[in-house]
């Protein structure tokens, strides 16, 4: 399927869902980072008429990443007029949690905090505006390699993008005309003060993970398991204890 036949059959998969509801019609709540995941995501959602609310979330953010989802949020207002734009300011809040937990310093759960206090910060607004929130995750991550933060941004209503690669991604945002600099800017989860970008910290391109993914050959693929195995348990269903019956 072209991107072209992806971009309206997700567009319309989100619309049927939407309808299905029994609080329709709903808002469709998105967090918009400057990334193309989330670019590509809003406009699906906005494509399909609903309210879409388009929510930009800087926490300590790197400026030009800030820029961006600024700037896609013009140009999403400018082409829909079904979307609302919101940026709230998390500096503060994520300020006063990193002071009140000083006895559990630890990077990488403050890092995960930020994607978690997004996740609370759209579901506030969700259901103050009859709204369900939509994942922007793609299938190299959410099903991959398990990069992204459970109850974080794996806390989600909807995951429309879950079954595109990145490649999918990127050649959907070229379709769609998402801002250049988004297609062209290196992807990045934007929860550390460095900035450090996805495949510096994974090790490998998403290029090279796709491969791994489809070709166990792949010279890629022992490293591919080596970043996955850790993060299965993102991947499967929460263990329930089951009380045999007597």
């Amino acid at each position: 399927m072209n991107s072209d036949k992806k971009i309206t059959y997700i567009s319309n998969w989100i619309k049927e869902y939407a309808i299905s509801l029994p609080f329709t019609p709903p808002s469709l709540i998105i967090g918009v980072s400057g990334g193309i995941d989330s670019a590509v995501t809003s406009t699906l959602c906005a494509k399909t008429g609903f309210k879409t609310i388009a929510v930009s979330m800087p926490i300590k953010q790197n400026h030009s990443q800030h820029e961006l989802s600024v700037r896609h949020l013009k140009w999403l207002q400018d082409k829909f007029t079904n979307v609302e734009t919101i940026t709230i300011e998390l500096d503060e809040v994520f300020r006063s949690f990193e002071l009140t937990m000083t006895n559990f310093n630890n990077k990488l759960a403050f890092a995960n905090s930020r994607s978690r206090l997004r996740m609370v910060t759209l579901y506030q607004i969700a259901q103050a505006n009859n709204g369900i929130v939509v994942g922007t995750g793609n299938k190299v991550e959410d099903f991959g390699v398990g990069f992204y933060t459970k109850y974080g941004d794996g806390g989600v209503d909807i995951s429309p993008i879950a079954d595109c690669t990145k490649t999918d991604v990127w050649n959907i945002g070229k379709s769609l005309g998402v801002i250049d600099e988004i297609i062209e800017a290196a992807p990045t989860d934007g929860l550390w003060d460095d900035s450090r970008n996805d495949e510096s910290q994974l090790g490998l391109t998403y290029q090279q993970i796709e491969e791994a993914m489809n070709n166990s050959n792949s010279k890629y693929y022992d490293k591919y398991k080596k970043v996955r195995e850790p993060n299965l348990h993102k991947m499967k269903p929460i263990p329930v204890c089951i009380i045999p019956k007597d």
